[in-house]
């Protein structure tokens, strides 16, 4: 058996920092499966265009393309049925879909203007250059503006995991009492703000910050170890 991962990386390719990506990597590390770390960066699209995609995650599984990490997730656990679940049933992967549009709105939606202009930082020029182009576009304004008001901006933020800390308040993680898909599509977004920037998005006292640190530690630290800033 073959499979072989394409991850978003910068200048550095030991630092992939796509939170999709991010996802996939915790799943694969649940599953206690290993993949090929494929490095790919934003100007490469020509690299995956014949797996049918012009974004990351892609995995190769004996050369077969899945694309997209909620795709991705679904196929590990349909296909290795064998191994630990990510879902625990099919409640548990409803639910869990219902979180993957909550951790993409909420909070990759919510960490993205507080990081934004440290991105590029991350990048080769072209991709550097890729990545400002599109993004202002998509905002209408430099990314040093959209991420101007991070001071206060941080504080919605947080006030926007009370969900998260209301859940910890009677089980350890989002999954039960182990964590599962749920906690990896939530922490997807901080490792990707971790490996990226140096702004704080969480107090250390905050029971969210304990649960990321646990998932840090996860799997041998397997997210810890990868190359990023000690918030």
């Amino acid at each position: 058996m073959s499979l072989k991962l394409y991850e978003l990386v910068g200048t550095d390719a030991s630092r992939p920092f796509s939170p999709y990506c991010w996802r996939t990597r915790m799943a694969l590390a649940h599953k206690g499966l290993t993949a090929e770390s494929l490095p790919w960066r934003f100007t490469e699209k020509s690299e995956i265009a014949p797996h049918g995609s012009e974004k990351v995650p892609v995995l190769l599984h004996d050369d077969k393309p899945v694309v997209d990490s909620w795709t991705i997730a679904n196929y590990l656990e349909d296909h290795f049925p064998d191994r630990p679940s990510l879902f625990g049933g099919e409640g548990g992967r409803a639910m869990a879909r219902m979180l993957n549009a909550w951790g993409d709105i909420a909070i990759i939606g919510g960490i993205f203007p507080l990081i934004i202009a440290d991105i590029p930082k991350n990048l080769a020029e072209v991709d550097a250059a890729y990545f400002r182009k599109s993004r202002e576009a998509r905002f209408g304004k430099p990314l040093e503006e959209v991420q101007a008001s991070r001071d206060t901006g941080v504080i919605a933020f947080r006030k926007s995991l009370e969900v998260m800390r209301q859940t910890f308040k009677t089980q350890a993680y989002l999954g039960g009492s182990a964590p599962n898909y749920a906690d990896y599509i939530v922490f997807g977004g901080f490792q990707w703000a971790r490996v990226v920037s140096p702004f704080r998005l969480l107090e250390a006292d905050d029971p969210v910050y304990a649960w990321r640190e646990k998932l840090l530690d996860a799997f041998d630290g397997m997210a810890r170890k990868s190359p990023g800033f000690a918030v």
